[in-house]
Formats: structure tokens, sequence, C-alpha cells
């Protein structure tokens, strides 16, 4: 079974992001994260439409 929600860390190492683009991302709205206690978590079905949201790299552009 696959895990819905990580934690920053887990987002990170998910996504490929650096923490500090990931919390650039939360802070822009592009990426919600929902709080459970003290702890931040991250949907991962919402990081991976966000990264899908991205531009396509074309090299030479």
């Amino acid at each position: 079974m696959q895990k819905l929600y990580g934690s920053v860390p887990e987002a990170v190492e998910y996504s490929g992001m650096s923490r500090t683009a990931l919390y650039e991302a939360l802070k822009r709205g592009d990426i919600t994260a929902r709080k459970a206690g003290r702890r931040t978590l991250i949907s991962f079905a919402e990081l991976e439409a966000y990264l899908s949201s991205l531009p396509i790299y074309q090299a030479g552009e």
C-alpha cells in the first residue's frame, strides 16, 4: 500500500526538489500542506500534479 501523505523530508526525497524549493512552492500556494499536531504533511498526489504542471525542459531555448 502506497502512502498518501509524507513529511517534508519525505516529500523532498519523493520529488527530488530541495527543501527550500518545496517551502517556496508552499508559500506561493502551488501546493498545500496539512498539519497533524506538529507534523507538516504533504499529499504525494498533489506534489505529483504540481511537478507535472511545470514547464517541459527544451534544450537550446
